[in-house]
């Protein structure tokens, strides 16, 4: 073969070598778009009562931690599963997943705060989807909302502050004044509370576990007499 040629047969080779890879790659998956866009990325599920398995959506977003399934059926173990008439708050709402879990199981009424507009719109949707005429949300901001509660107006308080916050004590204290004696305050931190920061809360502790990184803590105003 003369010398010429083989350059041109070496050009024709890769070209049918690369013919061929084209052809048998797969088609890249499209970006999650939903993922971009800042939509819901996941979902959890109401473990009991009415909305029992009913889907509340979730959002990636720093320092949101839904609590946890085994937490809140731990949670609503201890607290009871009929919680027909109680008036609940849930501040630092986030996902709303306390909150609509203690609707779903009878409460009277729910108050949910939340500061940040896309998770109080979450909220809202939620809260049409399941026809939630027990809860209310309100936008603002949780601390000063707990320090308005009218003094011995509900039967229970769930705080599930940022981890990062500097306010435990402050949320803690307006919690136990907004319960009526013998009322519950349920708390969860990034580490265990000790009796007697509780105690100077005007709370005792009656049910704690640690699961991951949460520390889930019931307390109990005490009952007058």
């Amino acid at each position: 073969m003369p010398a010429f040629y083989l350059p041109c047969l070496r050009l024709a080779v890769q070209g049918v070598k690369l013919h061929t890879m084209r052809k048998n790659q797969s088609p890249s998956k499209p970006a999650n778009i939903a993922n971009a866009k800042g939509s819901p990325s996941h979902e959890l599920r109401i473990i009991g009562g009415q909305w029992k398995r009913s889907k509340i959506k979730v959002i990636d977003k720093p320092g949101l931690r839904p609590t946890p399934d085994r937490v809140r059926e731990t949670l609503f173990n201890w607290l009871g599963q009929d919680l027909m008439g109680w008036r609940c708050a849930d501040a630092f709402a986030g996902t709303g997943a306390l909150g609509f879990e203690a609707a779903s199981r009878g409460a009277q009424s729910v108050l949910m705060v939340e500061q940040d507009p896309q998770l109080v719109n979450l909220l809202l949707d939620t809260h049409k989807r399941l026809s939630a005429n027990a809860v209310q949300v309100q936008k603002g901001d949780a601390m000063m909302a707990l320090q308005r509660l009218a003094p011995s107006s509900l039967d229970v308080v769930f705080l599930d502050p940022p981890f990062e916050a500097l306010f435990f004590e402050k949320a803690l204290q307006a919690a136990a004044k907004a319960v009526v004696p013998g009322g519950w305050v349920y708390l969860e931190a990034p580490q265990k509370w000790q009796d007697d920061a509780i105690a100077a809360c005007d709370l005792g502790l009656v049910k704690y576990m640690k699961a991951g990184a949460v520390h889930a803590h019931l307390l109990q105003r005490p009952s007058e007499g």
